[in-house]
Formats: structure tokens, C-alpha cells, sequence
């Protein structure tokens, strides 16, 4: 259980997937947890920018996907920041934990949103913020599906905003804190000093606003997951690119390293079923 694992003293880097293929891939390594990535979806299902055009619908269609398709391993699911009120709030924690998800994650910017390492972002008021972690907290059936509470007031307000707004999340019963974006080492030690013993995450962004660390300097400083929301999905979209320029350039793809064909069916588990069959 992802409780459990939080638990023990060694880093969890967690990356992010969004779909069934990148969790079934994923889920062949040694990660504690997958990341379904509100970014990652948005790009990979409707070719668009994370500027809140996914409905929450959509999102907990493609959260019951990837559970499947990540068998044991569990899954974090970015809830944004709820796609509404906090009735929409509760409804969409009972269908994150209706199909296996084991924790959401939850923002408190306006509607519509935009990527935590976008400009120009607004945050709802801190009263109203702490409203939906509430709910999260008090719709959940189980205290082993978590609450992952992020602010993103470190780019609206300050740093101190952030803080304070985190140490309410925390009284409302979030299990996880999120503060993103702190744009320096002097900030993100002063959010791990100001939360010592409480689960912090560590987004690293390629490109982003934080500055990035590596595994061992974010552990020294107290975090206990480091989160990779978009590295997989950048790694695709360059590879997706090379790959049809080349077809159309060559006709081919001689020169690109790639899985045969009997590789990938054979992980998406074709064995087994004619096995059966």
C-alpha cells in the first residue's frame, strides 16, 4: 500500500503515465507508485495544453486504465482542482477510489487551470481551498486512498502564502503536501524544515521553475517523493517526431532503435491469452 511505503525511510521516485501502454511499461521496473500526470493526459489524449480542457469524466476514465494496466503498482491521480466545487470534489474522490486509484491529487487554483510551471496562474482563496481538501478527506471510504493536497500560491502570493496555506491542507487532513514550484535550494529547504516528518513532494519539471536535484539532495533535505510528471511523455512526443520524419524522409526506419513487433505483444501479455485460448 502506498501508506505503507511512505513509511520507510528511502526516496520514492515516482514517474508520471498516461495511459495504459506508458503504466504497463512502467510497471515492469522497480517504482513504488505511477503518476497519472494531468499534463501527460491532456497531451496524449486530446492533443491539447493542460489548461483545463480534460473533464473530470475523462480523467476518471483514463485513471481506470491505467490501474489496470499497472496490476500491483499504485497509482497517484492528478485531480486538478476538482473540476469544480467541493460536491464535485467528493464525487470525484469516490470515483478515483472506485476504480483503484490509491491517492488524488488536488490543487487549489481557479477554474479553468493551468500547469503548475505555467505563468500567469490564480489560486483560489485559501478558505475555499481548504473547503476541497476537506471534502477529499471526508469523501474518501478508506484511509488508505490519500490526499495528496497541493498549492500553487508560491507563484500567485509568495512563498510564506504557500506555507501557510499548507500547514491548512495538513490540519484538514491531507496525507501528502505538495507545495510547487519554489524557484531555489534556500526555498524548498525551507518547506522541508517547515514540514519535517510529513510526506513533501519534489516536482521536477524539465525546464521548469524548480531547480532540479537529484534523488540523494532532495532526500538529505527531507522530501520523501520525487516526482516526474513529464519525463516519459517528453521522451515520446521526440520520439513520435523522429519517428515519422524519418518514414517521411526515408520510407523507413532502419536507423531507429525500437521494439520489434513479438516484444511488444508479448508485453502487452499476447502470450498468456493464446495460452489460454
Amino acid at each position: 500500500m502506498l501508506r505503507q511505503q511512505l513509511e520507510q525511510q528511502e526516496i520514492m521516485i515516482i514517474p508520471g503515465v498516461f495511459d495504459a501502454l506508458s503504466a504497463r511499461v512502467a510497471a515492469q521496473h522497480n517504482f513504488p507508485a505511477l503518476y497519472m500526470s494531468g499534463f501527460a493526459v491532456a497531451a496524449s489524449l486530446i492533443g491539447e495544453p493542460d489548461i483545463g480542457l480534460v473533464t473530470a469524466t475523462e480523467m476518471v476514465t483514463r485513471a481506470g486504465q491505467i490501474v489496470a494496466a499497472a496490476g500491483d503498482v499504485p497509482v497517484i491521480a492528478d485531480g486538478d482542482n476538482g473540476h469544480g466545487g467541493v460536491f464535485n470534489v467528493e464525487r470525484l474522490v469516490r470515483h478515483y477510489e472506485q476504480v483503484g486509484v490509491a491517492c488524488i491529487q488536488l490543487e487549489d487554483q481557479v477554474i479553468p487551470k493551468r500547469c503548475g510551471h505555467m505563468e500567469n496562474k490564480e489560486v483560489v482563496s485559501r478558505a475555499d481551498a481548504v473547503k476541497k481538501v476537506s471534502a477529499a478527506v471526508a469523501a474518501r471510504r478508506s484511509k488508505d486512498f490519500l490526499v495528496m493536497a497541493r498549492t500553487d500560491a508560491r507563484a500567485t502570493h509568495d512563498l510564506n502564502e504557500a506555507l501557510n496555506r499548507a500547514d491548512d491542507f495538513l490540519s484538514a487532513g491531507a496525507d501528502i503536501l505538495f507545495v510547487e514550484a519554489p524557484q531555489s535550494m534556500e526555498e524548498m529547504r525551507t518547506i522541508a524544515e517547515r514540514f519535517k516528518g510529513v510526506p513533501l513532494v519534489a516536482n521536477m519539471v524539465e525546464d521548469g521553475k524548480t531547480p532540479e536535484l537529484s534523488p540523494a539532495e532532495l532526500s538529505a533535505l527531507g522530501y520523501k517523493i520525487l516526482l516526474r510528471p513529464v519525463s516519459a511523455l517528453l521522451t515520446v512526443a521526440e520520439t513520435l517526431n523522429r519517428t515519422y520524419q524519418q518514414l517521411d524522409n526515408q520510407g523507413n526506419l532502419n536507423e531507429t532503435p525500437r521494439y520489434t513487433f513479438n516484444q511488444v505483444t508479448s508485453l502487452l501479455g499476447l502470450p498468456e491469452y493464446l495460452e489460454r485460448d
